[in-house]
């Protein structure tokens, strides 16, 4: 999705500044006459503004330890890796060092996408003390990821996608400090995912396609990041209650094919500055909340492949942003001339597979006399303090709940075992 790589390239660049205004403004700065040395430097593959030279015995050794835990390695990437100067190793991102101890580069990322390499992380790499990105995604990698990464102070951006990697979810990535960009798709990780990473300062947080299970946090709410993604995994139950009542600033959240029940949460209006939603092929049921209407900035809705019913409330179809709104295989029963005007607007509309009558591609009315769940209670207890949404309309004419009117919050569920 085009939301993706804008939300990829932001983060690429707060990584670039992060480690860059980390450079210029350390404490140990002064030690670098910056005007005889040409400015800073970055090597790549050996390649930079000046002659690379060896770096430390440290990170020699952990680079050699990690080169022997690779038992393949199809494109020959490591073949470079000799020798002392591990700025000339293919793969390896040099820069001079930020503290100004050492007169040689230190080792700041490492790239070895798509290199097919198969073998296992190792305790060692936590001797690159400097490293602040690790690029792994689409290699043969096994195993889990070390304990010592929480060593890694400067670690911004950790992608492990698309490898073998297992066991449950890797506790030591919750104690990177300075990790913004955490990426573990398609991977064979499994168990519970920990409140903890709800709270912790990252920008973006991709589980998808992995064995993960359990209840979804309940403190989902609370994360800074922009995009999550779970999708394609084991979670069960419902989809937190509190989800974005705190103002979130998240833009993405892709939930779909879990084992997922219950109903759409109202505080799902509370997501003010969300982008994409797709919760498709889950189990949930009830209606779909009409605080949805609060989403301005909605470009992407897909709830197909649920069990929900009732009438589209036509206000979701007045989302002002909207590209695509997917309500396929459902149990709906009807829309709004609204939602008819859609097709004017250039909006994707998918209603096939549902209870409307009288228009085509609908189930046969024999699945529609028992819709599954239809009994099922999204009811609200009113509360003492009423919510609405944020940059508030006026209420409409006809009386209708409009974004800006006041609604209550939802019966909260209990909280885990």
């Amino acid at each position: 999705m085009h939301c993706l790589s804008r939300r990829r390239s932001r983060i690429m660049k707060q990584a670039f500044l992060l480690l860059l205004a980390f450079f210029l403004f350390s404490s140990r700065a002064s030690a670098f006459d910056l005007s005889s040395r040409g400015g800073f430097g970055f090597w790549f593959n050996g390649e930079g503004g000046a002659a690379a030279v060896p770096a430390t015995s440290r990170e020699y050794r952990a680079l050699q330890a990690w080169k022997r835990a690779i038992m393949e390695d199809p494109s020959a990437i490591l073949s470079s890796w000799v020798g002392p100067d591990v700025c000339s190793y293919g793969g390896v991102v040099c820069s001079q060092d930020p503290e100004g101890i050492s007169p040689f580069p230190v080792v700041a990322g490492i790239d070895l996408n798509h290199g097919g390499l198969r073998g296992a992380l190792v305790e060692d790499l936590s001797l690159l003390a400097h490293l602040s990105f690790l690029h792994l995604n689409s290699n043969r990698l096994s195993g889990t990821v070390p304990d010592s990464f929480r060593e890694l102070l400067y670690l911004v951006e950790l992608d492990l996608s698309n490898n073998q990697f297992s066991g449950g979810f890797p506790i030591p990535t919750l104690h990177i400090p300075g990790l913004l960009y955490l990426d573990l798709r398609f991977n064979s990780f499994s168990g519970e995912v920990p409140d903890e990473l709800f709270v912790k300062e990252l920008d973006a947080i991709f589980l998808n396609n992995n064995q993960f299970g359990g209840q979804i946090p309940m403190n989902l709410w609370a994360s800074p990041a922009s995009v999550i993604t779970l999708a394609n995994n084991n979670f069960s139950g419902s989809i937190p209650a509190s989800f974005g009542y705190m103002g979130s600033g998240l833009r993405e959240v892709l939930l779909l094919n879990n084992k997922l029940t219950g109903c759409v949460p109202e505080g799902i209006g509370f997501l003010a500055d969300i982008e994409v939603l797709d919760v498709s092929f889950n189990s949930l049921a009830g209606h779909v909340p009409s605080s949805m209407s609060c989403l301005s900035d909605l470009e992407v809705l897909n709830v197909a492949h649920n069990m929900l019913s009732g009438e589209l409330p036509e206000l979701v179809c007045d989302l002002r942003s909207l590209l695509n709104l997917t309500v396929s295989y459902n149990f709906f029963t009807g829309f709004s001339r609204d939602c008819d005007g859609l097709f004017f607007r250039n909006v994707g509309f998918d209603f096939s597979g549902n209870c409307i009558p009288e228009r085509n591609m609908q189930r046969p009315p024999i699945e529609c006399m028992g819709i599954p769940r239809g009994g099922l209670s999204c009811l609200r207890i009113p509360s003492a303090k009423e919510t609405a949404c944020s940059g508030a309309a006026n209420v409409g004419q006809s009386g209708r709940w409009m974004p800006g009117m006041p609604f209550t919050s939802p019966i909260p569920f209990p909280p885990r075992p």
